[in-house]
């Protein structure tokens, strides 16, 4: 991507970002280093200017799609066919992946439909696909099970293969609710952070043999759409380093393991500004070193190769790695050491307690009456199942035994008495902590 050629052409037609490059006294004609422009933000730059001034010649597009972020207030993003084809090459890969150019594909969308991003925007790219000779079909039953779980028996035996698309919370729980003999499915996700155990599990429940091959996570933002994908060579290379939290936390600088993709650099840039992520690219909403506030950083391909020490057998492109944790404010804070979701789940994906739980949970730190605070994890039961001494103490060992493994600034910090989580356990679809049909959050 030539990034000072879509600096000026932004700087050109789009209202908002003249104003705003007037604010900070920039002429465009004299810029002369990209790294030298302001970053923009929802505060710095969406937020204060009307919408059509932030489309390109003052025009929004064909669609709007809305999210509302951490804090509950919607943003508005809008899109256009021009854009979906670019962000369908995303698609595209993970499709080929799959083997989608020659075999019959029955494409579920479970993201939820309506204004939110994930399903329309999803639906389009895949029907982009089909215009372009893939033998795909796609059904939207949204994030309804029960209609998921209806038309998929009904619709599979006339397709080669099925894949779901949706959150992984949600597919897991389709799997789990579904049969899956003599269908070859495959899974596409997005937006969380799974650990390699979660996706062993699922792989196992649903009859997938081969999850390098049969998986993909996405990185997309309601932003700016899809950003990266994994590749069979991406998730190789995370397999390999959750075997080796050591060797993760030299690369990555953490205990918890990242999403890791590949990104397409002639369409989106990426930059790394103090452990988070820029990135710039042509959307409905054209943005420059737009600051997402997501943990991360950027792994060349060479860099990635020589720190594996070895050539990993997958196939992949030979583009750079974005790896992304998610931000800052979903970790916990227990006697200075970060504890992060992303431990607990890997936890609650072991074998003693995996065919317990949903793998869904809430992590807090909560002060007891005497005033000592305490690592609480509230968990949910799988379907059926009620609380128990016996399954509490099983998930909270669970639970422990992981952190330590994974995170050494808990097993440094925290004092060995203080260690144990809490663990409440919660019935399936408990309202006040697992409500049906609401985007889960895991901290509180």
């Amino acid at each position: 991507m030539d990034v000072m050629e879509h600096f000026r052409r932004v700087a050109d037609t789009v209202p908002a970002y003249r104003a705003f490059l007037a604010e900070h006294g920039i002429d465009p004609a004299q810029v002369e280093k990209f790294q030298d422009l302001p970053f923009t933000t929802k505060d710095t730059y969406l937020r204060r200017h009307p919408l059509p001034r932030l489309c390109r010649d003052g025009r929004i597009g064909d669609m709007v799609a809305v999210s509302s972020g951490s804090t509950g207030e919607p943003s508005f993003w809008p899109r256009s066919a021009a854009d979906e084809r670019v962000i369908a090459a995303r698609f595209e890969e993970v499709m080929t992946t799959f083997g989608a150019r020659d075999r019959t594909t029955l494409a579920v969308i479970c993201f939820a439909l309506g204004t939110w991003v994930g399903g329309l925007f999803t639906l389009n790219c895949l029907r982009h696909l089909a215009e372009r000779g893939f033998p795909i079909t796609c059904v939207a039953p949204g994030s309804d099970r029960r209609e998921i779980l209806r038309v998929i028996p009904e619709l599979a035996p006339h397709f080669d293969q099925v894949v779901l698309f949706g959150y992984p919370p949600f597919v897991k729980d389709v799997i789990d609710n579904g049969s899956w003999a003599g269908i070859d499915l495959k899974l596409v996700t997005a937006g969380e952070v799974f650990s390699e155990e979660w996706r062993a599990l699922v792989a196992d429940r649903a009859g997938i043999a081969d999850p390098v091959h049969a998986t993909a996570s996405l990185y997309g933002t309601a932003d700016a759409g899809v950003l990266g994908n994994e590749t069979p060579l991406s998730i190789e290379i995370r397999r390999h380093l959750s075997a080796h939290p050591d060797r993760a936390r030299t690369l990555f600088g953490e205990s918890r393991l990242p999403t890791l993709v590949q990104y397409d650099p002639e369409v989106r840039f990426f930059e790394e500004h103090q452990g988070t992520l820029l990135f710039s690219g042509d959307n409905g909403i054209p943005l420059v070193r737009y600051h997402i506030a997501d943990e991360g950083g950027i792994i060349p391909y060479d860099r990635m190769i020589d720190f594996l020490g070895f050539t990993p057998r997958a196939e992949g492109p030979e583009r750079p790695f974005v790896y992304v944790f998610g931000r800052s404010h979903h970790t916990v804070s227990f006697y200075g050491a970060n504890v992060f979701p992303e431990n607990i789940a890997v936890g609650l994906e072991q074998p003693e307690v995996r065919d317990l739980v949903t793998g869904k949970f809430v992590l807090q730190a909560v002060e007891d009456e005497g005033r000592d605070r305490n690592l609480t994890v509230t968990v949910e039961l799988r379907a059926g199942l009620r609380p128990s001494e016996g399954t509490a103490q099983a998930v909270g060992q669970s639970i422990l035994t992981q952190l330590l493994r994974l995170n050494s600034e808990f097993a440094a910090y925290v004092p060995q008495v203080r260690q144990s989580p809490f663990v409440r356990l919660r019935e399936c679809g408990d309202p006040e902590y697992f409500p049906p049909g609401v985007k889960h959050r895991y901290t509180a």
